[in-house]
């Protein structure tokens, strides 16, 4: 007995070794300069920052998307993946137990060396089988390890899709707006440009305007109707853009407020590097790190022996009658033990293979945290000077406007020709077109801004999804 205990100590202290690295968390240098406080950055980007536009529209759209968007389906489908891998590895850890029977119908040769009879004969045999391989090293450890951390990275993507799924509905829905605020001015313009021509081919018949300002009025008109279908295609294609986000056949896309409407939501110049953190793909690549960490000792342990135990108990007979009877009863115990002599390079190139695959996930570990700082870098930039130059062409259309009012009043006057009133209709136009476009790309950098620092928001958005994988999830952490 005392024997039988001691050899279980030994397994059970064997069984807490564990060969390769453990997992420490990599140094990375964060910029110095981000000065803004974290928890007042936290709880700007842990909100439903689409709400801030205060847009139904834009709601009810974003929370289709959730539900219905095909990439983030398939995303969902990936984790379950990975969960039935994580499962099928930590199963492991436990015996399997599996049953047999069987029956058999037989006759011995009688010219063997144990010669048989004549006579046919039966066997029936039933049994549980057990096997149980003792992680002596900590192979299955860092296996279970490897494919943890393999369905968390696997969830982090399919968070990562659903950060981009948000960003991209509102981006294009809010470049939609500007599309069609765009359209709203062509056809202004374009009815505009059709009253003055009417009114420039009765003066042209009464004789008090030449052919040539008749001809000037025309081109105008045409220049800004050719604008109207161009406008109409890009608004078009924007619309099946968003259909195909909301995983539907390209289709008409219900609007709200107008862009002039909108309310636009604030962002501080500065944030904490620490809110990066909870950018999913940077978790993603970490968890992708720890996996191959994890593969390293499993790719060691395999120098060291492996020890299974195997057992079975069952019943044998050749009568079917006795089967269940005492003396019918068999049973095995036993152990293997399996040790690498000569492998010729097998082991050392796997070890070999998970220390280089480990290497790479710390080098897109760090990659990606650069990436992100300069996702966030950009993003505040284009938001603060796109701010400045939208306010520029915003007086730049209050001056030309000015301007357009003038040269009306000196043509009217006769101080001046009809050429400087369609100059400055035709640069208002522009103008105009211009600071729509610059507004609508203000818009969208705070959208980046939000999808770049990543943030709790991606929790509300989750719990809007139809597919969710969280509870399954949390099983692991």
């Amino acid at each position: 007995m005392r024997n039988l205990l001691f050899t279980g100590l030994i397994v059970l202290f064997l069984c807490a070794c564990t060969i390769g690295p453990d997992y420490v968390k990599p140094t990375v240098e964060t910029p110095s300069a981000w000065t803004v406080s974290y928890d007042a950055a936290a709880e700007l980007v842990n909100t439903a920052w689409w709400q801030q536009f205060n847009d139904p529209a834009l709601d009810e759209l974003i929370t289709r998307a959730l539900n219905e968007n095909l990439d983030i389906k398939a995303a969902t489908a990936r984790v379950d993946q990975f969960l039935g891998q994580y499962r099928t590895t930590r199963s492991e850890f436990f015996p399997q137990i599996g049953a047999s029977a069987s029956a058999f119908r037989q006759k011995d040769t009688e010219t063997g060396l144990l010669p048989g009879n004549n006579d046919d004969y039966s066997t029936y045999q039933g049994a549980l089988n057990a096997t149980w391989e003792v992680d002596l090293w900590g192979r299955i450890r860092r296996l279970n390890e490897a494919a943890q951390a393999e369905l968390l990275a696997s969830e982090a993507g399919r968070r990562t899709v659903l950060l981009t799924l948000v960003s991209n509905v509102a981006s294009s829905y809010l470049t939609l707006r500007g599309l069609d605020r765009q359209l709203v001015i062509a056809r202004e313009t374009e009815q505009a440009y059709a009253e003055s021509l009417r009114i420039f081919n009765l003066r042209h018949l009464h004789g008090t305007v030449s052919q040539v300002e008749v001809s000037q009025v025309e081109s105008e008109y045409e220049d800004a109707r050719q604008a109207i279908p161009q406008l109409e295609s890009l608004v078009s294609q924007q619309e099946h853009l968003l259909s195909v986000l909301l995983g539907r056949n390209p289709q008409s896309i219900p609007r709200g407020k107008t862009i002039d409407e909108l309310t636009v939501p604030e962002i501080p110049a500065g944030l904490p590097s620490e809110l990066l953190e909870q950018r999913p793909d940077i978790i993603q690549a970490e968890q992708t790190l720890i996996a191959a960490n994890a593969q390293i000792g499993a790719a060691r342990a395999l120098y060291f022996p492996r020890l299974a135990l195997t057992g079975s108990y069952g019943t044998a007979s050749i009568h079917s009658n006795d089967l269940f009877e005492g003396p019918s009863a068999i049973w095995e115990v036993g152990g293997d033990v399996l040790a690498p002599i000569f492998t010729f390079g097998a082991i050392e190139g796997q070890v070999m293979t998970a220390e280089a695959s480990q290497r790479e996930a710390l080098y897109r570990y760090q990659q990606s945290i650069i990436a992100g700082f300069r996702d966030v870098e950009d993003a505040l930039v284009a938001t603060t000077k796109g701010r400045e130059t939208q306010a520029a062409k915003g007086r730049r259309v209050g001056a030309l406007q000015t301007y357009a009012r003038l040269a009306v009043y000196q043509y009217d006057a006769g101080t001046t020709g009809y050429l400087q009133v369609l100059d400055a209709n035709r640069s208002l136009f522009s103008g105009q077109l211009d600071y729509v476009q610059t507004q609508a790309a203000v818009l969208t950098s705070l959208v980046d801004v939000y999808r770049a620092m990543g943030g709790g928001w991606i929790d509300i958005a989750d719990q809007e999804t139809v597919e969710l994988t969280s509870d399954s999830i949390q099983t692991v952490n």
